[in-house]
């Protein structure tokens, strides 16, 4: 189909391209939008700057395609394929781009606020310093991609493979991580406040600093995780797993560590003011010089720990077993 063809056929009301062939078509600067491309060939076409907002391009083949500046914003892609796509500066607001094939696709400068990758394939993607507040990431594969700087504030990545990614300076913040597996990465100093986990797996990650004010961090797995210095005030931790974490002068004060399991932690210096820690397993834990002034210990399993000049004002220990605890004045509870 020829290009003066189509345009000709836009200009008279026609929007149904629907499989066409335009491999290697030059259609920039193009008006098109509202068309539907559903499974056409516009592989290695030049879309520089052509608008291409509210399309259907389902199953389109947008392989090596040049989309430098396009305007795809609120357009759907589902299961498009955009191997090598140029799609520098390009808008994708709103756009959905589930099940995607974007491997090795230049995404720089991109708007991407409020697009769907749900479940995309984008190994090694670019999107170092881009704006991706809210973008829905849902399984998505993330491999080896550069989230360097990135804003993924209320983003969605739940399930997502974050495996080799780069993260250095990602913001996070409100953004839903369920059931992300993320051993042992670095995630010192970063913005997480208010992220909502869920099954979730840090152990062994470095969280030094990390601010998780407010977030939701229900039964995860943060066993000999480094915390240390981090803010987890009024954190939701109930029934999660820090087993010989690193909590030293961690803000814990207000949090919920109801059932948690806390076994050989470290928790030396650290603000455990109006904690709630009822139920929870605190064998071997070490509280030296932390505050616990109004934390709720009721029912609490404190065998063998260490509590020498821990502030227990107004702490709740009903119930709570001591055996072979040593006690602020450093004497053993019998």
């Amino acid at each position: 189909m020829f290009i003066e063809e189509i345009l000709n056929q836009y200009t008279n009301g026609k929007r149904n391209f629907k499989e066409a062939n335009l491999a290697g078509a030059n259609l920039a600067g193009a008006n098109l939008t509202h068309c539907n491309f559903t499974r056409a060939d516009l592989s290695q076409a030049s879309l520089a700057r052509a608008d291409l907002s509210r399309g259907l391009m389902f199953e389109a083949n947008l392989n090596e395609a040049f989309l430098f500046a396009t305007d795809l914003s609120f357009a759907k892609l589902e299961e498009a394929k955009l191997i090598n796509a140029d799609l520098t500066k390009a808008n994708l607001q709103g756009a959905i781009l589930a099940k995607v094939d974007l491997t090795g696709a230049k995404l720089s400068g991109a708007t991407l606020s409020w697009v769907s990758f749900y479940r995309a394939n984008l190994p090694e993607v670019n999107f170092c310093g881009a704006n991706l507040n809210g973008i829905n990431l849902r399984s998505a594969n993330l491999t080896k991609a550069n989230l360097n700087w990135t804003n993924l504030s209320g983003a969605r990545l739940s399930g997502a493979t974050l495996k080799g990614a780069l993260l250095n300076g990602v913001k996070l913040e409100g953004a839903y991580m369920n059931g992300l597996m993320l051993q042992e990465i670095n995630f010192s100093g970063l913005e997480l406040s208010g992220v909502r986990m869920s099954g979730g797996d840090f152990r062994r990650a470095n969280l030094l600093g990390a601010n998780l004010s407010k977030a939701e961090l229900r039964v995860v797995k943060f066993e000999q995780v480094n915390l240390k210095q981090a803010n987890l005030h009024q954190s939701n931790l109930k029934a999660g797993h820090f087993n010989r974490a690193n909590f030293t002068k961690t803000d814990l004060s207000e949090a919920d560590l109801r059932k948690a399991d806390l076994s050989e932690a470290n928790l030396n210096l650290a603000n455990l003011t109006g904690a709630d820690l009822s139920g929870a397993n605190l064998q071997g834990v070490s509280l030296w010089g932390a505050n616990l002034e109004g934390a709720n210990l009721r029912g609490a399993d404190l065998t063998g720990a260490s509590l020498r000049d821990a502030i227990l004002t107004g702490v709740d220990l009903r119930d709570a077993i001591l055996t072979g605890a040593v006690m602020p004045d450093g004497k053993i509870h019998g």
